[in-house]
């Protein structure tokens, strides 16, 4: 069965989402969407209110996210979608251009992990960054408190 969203397309994950909402949930409650993008998720989310999800007879289901764009964090807070996972990409940009400039500059670049990577030939030596998650009860802390999202982007 294909699950995959062509270009990590909002308008692909909402027409495959009534595609599946039509074939399997007729008569059935979704418990759960677990989507990797929060562009997708968007999507899912639109789909899901098309068939009457969101009121308080059918409340959403749980529906998650990735990269806390500020269009999921504005449905966080609406209480549509559940969660994000939050990755820095401050931080992100920071590491990479320090190993690249290690690497650059004959020097061994700075890795936290040698055990995770193993693609049965090496263990790929990384610098692995740890995900937030963000939902209702941690967003300003997180992401407003970081500096990463302003408050009113969430207006």
């Amino acid at each position: 069965n294909k699950v995959s969203t062509l270009r990590w397309d909002g308008a692909v994950a909402q027409a495959r989402m009534d595609n599946l909402l039509g074939a399997f949930y007729g008569n059935k409650r979704v418990d759960a969407v677990l989507s990797p993008y929060d562009g997708l998720s968007i999507g899912i989310l639109s789909s899901l209110k098309g068939v009457g999800y969101g009121s308080a007879s059918q409340p959403y289901p749980f529906v998650s996210g990735q990269d806390a764009e500020v269009p999921s964090v504005k449905s966080i807070i609406r209480k549509e979608q559940y969660s994000t996972i939050f990755k820095d990409t401050r931080e992100l940009a920071k590491v990479t251009a320090n190993l690249v400039d290690a690497v650059l500059s004959g020097k061994t670049p700075e890795i936290n992990d040698t055990k995770t990577y193993n693609n049965k030939v090496k263990v790929v030596p990384s610098y692995l960054l740890k995900p937030v998650p963000v939902d209702l009860s941690n967003y300003k802390q997180v992401l407003i408190g970081s500096g990463y999202i302003k408050e009113e982007q969430l207006r």
